[in-house]
């Protein structure tokens, strides 16, 4: 996807305000994704000199180890800055730093045994540090944020093994999941290309049901910040699925059998989609279905959430059908072409005597006029008148008269003789 369609696709979904939620455990490399993210889009694309020294200011500090670095929410920058892009597209943006849920082994959250004190926009005195974490990562999320962004690692980037991290990362996950909001995780590693970061974030996907990113924050790229970019747009809703089926499915009736089982089969399938990234794997589902030959996504419209999907029949259920309705032996298209062309003659021989057949149904009595094709030319005649000359064209043709005589029957028994039938007809 061109960078320019990305942003713009972000735009649309967000209503021009990319507000980043940036939550997980802690000393998990979320103030050097934000301090990265920073210099890489928005910094350079700041016009106004004089905020985007500002915005240099307010970068999070960041340092490896096992000591907590940030202790209380910070909103990076202070309040929403608009950014230009090269084709001229505008966005307000801005990422919160939040304070991380706690993990074994971490360093900073104690003040003489006890729990650390810390503050937030959103209360007036001192909370604990734990407290201030789960407060904050849901009034981000929910209040300050159109995306969220979940960073985890795989323990490479400080000395704390993985396992300290899964608690807190579960509950980070379910707060998201929670909150409705559309989210990506990125696994923070010092070897992101590696196979076993490779799996450990194909693991995750499928425990959480949720795209994994796997990243080196320290070295973060534009081409990072695209990918993903791109994936979060999938986690966004999908508003609308419009489905192209053969036309020859609007033809049957509703409760006919096939249209029926169709019908239930996309009712069952795509009842599972909530977010864009859900499509292809319904789709999937749908294809497991005896009549259905090929499902495809034609096109998602990113900015709007909206999907196209075209769904072809096997092609013998066609001809099944058909032959179920027509009381003939449909196998192929040489069949339908021979009794197609035989049809077409029927009809017209039929569309000759049509009216006729009205008019009986009506009156009791119909004709059908002969048509040009039905007269006989007989053999032009000379004729003279004076001293004029001219010919004489005489034509003949049949015409076919319809009579609908009214059948009355009269019924009379008698207990000596044997029951005896009589019929009148007569003309109406």
């Amino acid at each position: 996807m061109e960078k320019s369609s990305l942003y713009q696709d972000i735009a649309k979904r967000t209503d021009g305000d990319i507000y980043v939620g940036v939550v997980g455990p802690v000393r998990t490399g979320k103030s050097t994704f934000i301090k990265n993210f920073m210099d890489l889009l928005v910094i350079p694309n700041i016009d106004n000199e004089y905020k985007k020294e500002r915005a240099k200011d307010e970068l999070p500090q960041s340092a490896g180890g096992k000591t907590i670095m940030t202790t209380e929410p910070k909103f990076v920058p202070n309040e929403a800055i608009e950014i230009t892009l090269d084709n001229n597209l505008k966005f307000k943006t801005r990422l919160v730093d939040c304070v991380g849920y706690l993990v074994d082994n971490a360093i900073g959250y104690l003040e003489d045994d006890m729990p650390r004190m810390v503050k937030t926009p959103w209360s007036e005195e001192e909370i604990p540090f734990e407290q201030a974490a789960e407060i904050g990562t849901k009034k981000v999320i929910e209040e300050h944020s159109t995306i969220g962004i979940l960073v985890t690692t795989d323990g490479s980037v400080t000395d704390i093994p993985r396992e300290d991290y899964i608690k807190a990362e579960e509950r980070v996950v379910s707060e998201l999941k929670a909150l409705n909001k559309p989210f990506i995780i990125l696994l923070n590693s010092s070897e992101p290309n590696s196979s076993y970061t490779q799996e450990l974030a194909e693991k995750l996907s499928n425990k959480y049901q949720n795209s994994v990113l796997p990243i080196n924050c320290s070295n973060l790229s534009i081409d990072d910040i695209n990918t993903m970019f791109s994936k979060i747009l999938y986690e966004f809703p999908t508003e609308q699925i419009s489905i192209k089926f053969p036309r020859w499915v609007d033809g049957l009736d509703f409760n006919h059998p096939v249209k029926a089982e169709l019908f239930n089969e996309l009712k069952d399938a795509f009842s599972d989609i909530k977010v864009l990234k859900d499509v292809s794997s319904c789709c999937n589902k749908i294809n497991q279905t005896d009549i259905i030959s090929r499902t495809s996504i034609d096109n998602i419209e990113l900015g709007s959430g909206n999907v196209r999907v075209t769904i072809d029949l096997k092609e013998e259920l066609f001809y099944q059908i058909l032959s179920e309705i027509t009381g003939v032996t449909v196998e192929n298209e040489g069949d339908l072409f021979g009794i197609i062309s035989e049809l077409s003659t029927a009809k017209k021989k039929y569309d000759k005597i049509a009216y006729a057949l009205e008019e009986v149904n009506a009156k009791g009595y119909g004709i059908v006029t002969p048509s040009i094709d039905d007269l006989v030319l007989e053999e032009p005649e000379m004729v003279k008148q004076g001293s004029r000359f001219g010919v004489k064209l005489k034509a003949t043709a049949p015409s076919i008269h319809i009579i609908r005589p009214k059948q009355i029957l009269f019924l009379s028994t008698s207990l000596i003789s044997k029951p005896r039938w009589k019929f009148i007809f007569s003309l109406t």
